[in-house]
């Protein structure tokens, strides 16, 4: 009877659908198809449906707050060290294209990192289109060679080598004019002209602007008369005056032209030097050495009195290293090994 009675409930329930549709459709409508399956309920639908939850979200972990001294122990210890690199000379061998401009392109690279050239030397070698550059910086190991790197990205740079601590054969060229006067007349020189000629300008007097010019140079030379009389009445103060050296005699010029000639000779034949050049007044001295030996020679020659000096620059080129035989390793290996106590002298 329970299934009975639910057949007919259903029937009723059908059919009162049908005629609700029936009197909302229009009398000339046609029916419409039933609603797709791919709307955005369906997604709704294809969710709900689905038993497995998704994974919960990743929860962060709140750092907890550091003291002052856990803080500043962090900066200490993760603060990078200083760079503790000596400062030291740098040789750098530069091959580049013979263009115009290169030459300001690598001087602007190094004065973009702060390098001082102590000095540059370039010229053509024996190939027509390729130039080569010596150039002396100093500076850290680690900056002067992030600077090389940065060198051979140019494109008129062929290639960039660190002679630092390669051997090598450095040589540099003086040219130095000395004078063969003497240092007292050194200053008179200076004003004397091309030929370096020790002239010496009398004493000027103050002369009032109303004065006339017949008065002043009357004015001038009771002042020099005065000046010599009182040098006449105290030789000595006159010897002994630095400033105002007397004036020699052509024998006494002679003679000390010939005593400073043999002391400058001298001096350069034991540097390796060599005299160019002989004016009346001066010598031009000519030394290629280390830079060391020409720091030395330059420092010696100084006290009789430098009129001019030039000097080209460090040029370097690395030594070939020579093949050994067999038997001179050997006598090297020995040489380098141990020592017997025995055979070294007592104490």
């Amino acid at each position: 009877m329970l299934v009975s009675t639910s057949r007919w409930l259903s029937r009723i329930a059908r059919s009162r659908s049908f005629t609700t549709a029936s009197l909302l459709r229009a009398p000339n409508e046609p029916p419409k198809p039933p609603r797709p399956i791919d709307d955005s309920t369906s997604a709704l639908d294809y969710k709900s449906t689905q038993r497995i939850r998704p994974p919960p979200l990743p929860v962060s972990d709140v750092p907890r707050s550091r003291s002052a001294e856990e803080a500043v122990t962090n900066i200490l210890y993760n603060t990078p060290p200083p760079n503790l690199q000596p400062y030291k000379k740098h040789i750098l061998n530069c091959l580049v294209q013979n263009e115009p401009g290169v030459l300001s392109r690598v001087s602007s690279i190094l004065a973009g990192r702060g390098f001082n050239i102590d000095s540059l030397v370039v010229c053509r070698t024996e190939i027509r289109d390729l130039s080569r550059m010596s150039i002396v910086i100093s500076g850290q190991d680690s900056v002067v060679e992030q600077a090389r790197r940065q060198l051979e990205d140019l494109v008129p740079v062929w290639a960039v080598l660190d002679y630092t601590n390669t051997r090598v054969i450095s040589r540099e060229l003086l040219l130095v004019k000395v004078s063969i006067l003497g240092p007292e007349y050194l200053e008179d020189q200076f004003v004397g002209g091309p030929s370096h000629e020790a002239r010496r300008s009398p004493p000027h007097t103050y002369a009032p602007p109303s004065v006339s010019s017949s008065s002043a140079s009357k004015a001038e030379r009771e002042a020099l008369l005065a000046h010599n009389f009182e040098r006449g009445g105290h030789p000595e103060t006159a010897a002994t005056d630095p400033q105002t050296p007397l004036p020699l005699t052509a024998s006494e010029a002679l003679r000390l032209k010939h005593q400073h000639l043999q002391s400058i000779s001298v001096l350069a034949n034991q540097f390796g030097a060599k005299i160019v050049d002989v004016s009346d007044n001066s010598v031009i001295v000519e030394l290629t050495a280390k830079t060391n030996r020409v720091v030395a020679f330059l420092n010696l020659i100084k006290p009789f009195g430098i009129l001019e000096s030039a000097r080209t620059g460090l040029m370097a080129m690395p030594r070939t290293p020579i093949a050994r035989s067999t038997d001179d390793a050997d006598d090297v290996s020995e040489e380098g090994g141990a020592v017997d106590a025995s055979l070294l002298p007592p104490g």
